[in-house]
């Protein structure tokens, strides 16, 4: 399968993963903040975005589908940074020695059985909204700041402050667009192991919004007993989906966090 991504920038190569039912364009407020240091490569998961079916439910395949990309790309273990299950896959790249530096924003994978339950139903409302709302019923949620907020207040910190345009995309993906994908992953999310600690020699950094209430912050303990190695710090003001909340903030932490490799 040919994922499908952009690239723009000078530097290191750095990749950057989104999160579930979510795309490449997920890093847009970032990337013009990484490209004077870094070659960024922002790309879709498989069924997401641009990228063609079949679903893939496993992370760890998605992660051998990214590393395939590295070599059609001659990437030589870049950096790598990702949301949610991007982050997840990110931290299962660091664990195999395949990537430079890793960061995982709020990543996905530290749940307990209720909190995975939580996960799903916020995902199948989302989507059942964002397949049956009329267009005008979506238009008039955007439009108003209070009514954005109440929708999109559990992936993001600060829902008033986004484009009304990309807000509708999102969710035409999670009830549309990105259905299959979705299903396969939470399907498959009961079988994923903890990831492994990072390799020898690869700095990781896991980064949880201080606001998110869909990975909830304290699931942040169960990853340190899984990844003793990792640097762990709190993104203050954000919720689940950092970089839109705060670009400027992620971007200094992503171009720091990769200088330490």
């Amino acid at each position: 399968m040919d994922l499908a991504y952009d690239r723009a920038g000078q530097g290191e190569p750095l990749v950057l993963l989104h999160g579930l039912g979510h795309r490449r364009q997920a890093w847009n407020a970032v990337v013009p903040r990484l490209v004077g240091e870094r070659d960024v490569i922002t790309v879709d998961l498989p069924a997401m975005g641009e990228s063609p079916p079949p679903a893939v439910g496993d992370y760890r395949t998605m992660a051998d589908m990214i590393e395939k990309l590295f070599g059609s790309l001659g990437l030589d273990r870049p950096h790598v940074a990702g949301n949610s299950l991007g982050g997840l896959i990110s931290i299962e790249l660091a664990a195999r020695g395949a990537v430079r530096t890793a960061t995982a924003l709020s990543p996905a994978g530290f749940w307990n059985a209720p909190e995975r339950v939580w996960c799903i139903a916020v995902f199948r409302i989302a989507g059942l909204l964002g397949a049956r709302l009329p267009d005008a019923a979506v238009d008039r949620i955007v439009g108003n700041a209070a009514a954005r907020v109440a929708l999109y207040g559990v992936f993001f910190g600060r829902p008033s402050h986004h484009e009304p345009a990309d807000l509708v995309t999102d969710l035409r993906g999670l009830g549309r667009h990105h259905r299959p994908a979705i299903d396969a992953a939470l399907a498959e999310s009961a079988h994923w192991p903890l990831p492994s600690p990072p390799a020898a020699g690869v700095p990781t950094t896991v980064a949880w919004a201080r606001r998110d209430l869909l990975l909830f912050p304290h699931q942040a303990r169960r990853a340190r007993r899984a990844l003793p190695g990792a640097r762990f710090l709190t993104l203050p003001g954000c919720g689940h989906v950092p970089m839109a909340d705060d670009p400027e903030r992620v971007a200094a932490l992503l171009l720091e966090a990769s200088r330490t490799g």
